[in-house]
């Protein structure tokens, strides 16, 4: 029997295999997919809002908006938590002190297409006296197409 002088072991006979067996990865990679196609839209959550639609662009973000809802009951709700009239003022607050004055807080306002305008605008004046002023109003896409 010889050695091999490079890797100290010795040859059996047969010659090093030389190809890479991809099945392994090929199943583990479809079980993956499979879990993925299967937990994506369970991943989708919030508050459920019929929001108007538009033509306008996305807009590019640094850091994560405050997403503030109004559904078509009229409630609040600051990401995922109900609030009622009176704590939106205390928690807006809250938000605007967290706020750096050089990089300040993205506020993304939903509100649902049935809703009354003055409730949205009466939303808008709470932020704006908060001093929260950076407010983008969330639409979805139009399928029409000019």
């Amino acid at each position: 029997m010889s050695l091999d002088p490079g890797s100290g072991r010795r040859m059996r006979g047969r010659p090093p295999m030389s190809e890479i067996n991809v099945t392994p990865f090929v199943d583990v990679m479809l079980v993956l997919l499979i879990i993925f196609m299967i937990t994506a839209p369970l991943l989708v959550t919030g508050v459920p809002v019929d929001l108007p639609e538009t033509r306008a662009n996305a807009l590019d973000q640094d850091q994560e908006p405050v997403q503030i809802s109004i559904d078509t009951a009229g409630r609040i709700y600051i990401d995922d938590e109900e609030l009622s009239r009176n704590a939106l003022e205390s928690r807006l607050r809250e938000i605007a002190a967290d706020q750096s004055p050089d990089d300040p807080r993205q506020i993304m306002l939903r509100g649902d297409k049935t809703l009354d305008y003055g409730l949205i605008m009466g939303v808008m004046g709470e932020l704006n006296r908060a001093g929260l002023n950076r407010v983008s109003l969330v639409t979805t896409g139009s399928s029409e197409s000019q």
